[in-house]
């Protein structure tokens, strides 16, 4: 069923599709990357921002931010002689509201059940 209750009637995603979808959750699934996207979508950081806000290494943000440009949720510009990354990509705040909030629901829903027993 869909989110208002409705059946949804749409065919299963092809295999490339599920593939493409599973990259991009495989993408999202490294808390680095997700630290990083989360300070991005505070506003556009440079690399020594990044590494001042997160203690992660040069070379490993360079890395993460690399593979996050690569799928295009993240942009860059150049400001003189620093990068400075941006989070492009509202699909990302999105998914994690919509996760925050059903982890939400499920731990008051399990918390009222260690309640009542």
């Amino acid at each position: 069923m869909g989110p208002s209750g409705e059946t949804d009637l749409s065919p299963p995603p092809s295999p490339r599709l599920l593939e493409e979808l599973s990259q991009f959750f495989r993408l999202l699934s490294e808390p680095a990357r997700l630290q990083l996207l989360c300070h991005l979508k505070q506003g556009p950081m440079d690399v020594a921002s990044l590494i001042e806000a997160t203690g992660f290494s040069q070379s490993h943000i360079s890395r993460q931010l690399g593979q996050l440009q690569r799928a295009g949720l993240v942009g860059c510009r150049r400001d003189g002689v620093r990068l400075i990354y941006d989070a492009e990509d509202e699909l990302v705040h999105d998914l994690c509201a919509l996760v925050q909030t059903r982890l939400k629901q499920r731990l008051e829903s399990q918390l009222r059940q260690l309640q009542a027993a």
